[in-house]
């Protein structure tokens, strides 16, 4: 196997841009964030093109398939042209970016900072009425 037919895989994550540093990349793969066609892997595990990667950052979960390979990181628009996500991982996020936005709508926001007065009864209150 060449270096033109594979890459590590903390690597492959760096140049994709789905990490900022190889050092994320390399902590998200030993706690079993990454997976490799189904199996968890290591961060010096080889990616060739055509595999499936599962990636979970944070609530997020991508489901990409390789299309090619980079070991530098580049413009975000080269690094794009290194994975296709799946219409399923798509569809999910975008859902859950829905849901997020919902639930923020749906949170209470007052208009205006409250002021000296009110801010002194809130922390009255909190303290369990002591003045």
């Amino acid at each position: 196997m060449s270096e033109a037919d594979a890459v590590r895989l903390d690597r492959w994550l760096w140049a994709a841009r789905f990490f900022k540093t190889r050092r994320l990349a390399v902590d998200a793969i030993k706690g079993g964030k990454v997976s490799v066609d189904g199996a968890r892997a290591k961060p010096a595990r080889a990616v060739k093109v055509g595999q499936r990667l599962i990636i979970r950052k944070g609530p997020q979960t991508f489901e990409v398939d390789v299309e090619g390979l980079a070991a530098q990181r580049g413009p975000a628009p080269e690094a794009q042209k290194l994975y296709t996500e799946t219409a399923a991982s798509e569809a999910t996020r975008e859902q859950q970016r829905a849901e997020l936005r919902a639930a923020a709508a749906a949170q209470p926001r007052p208009d205006h900072r409250p002021e000296r007065r009110d801010r002194r009864r809130l922390a009255a209150f909190k303290r369990g009425g002591q003045d």
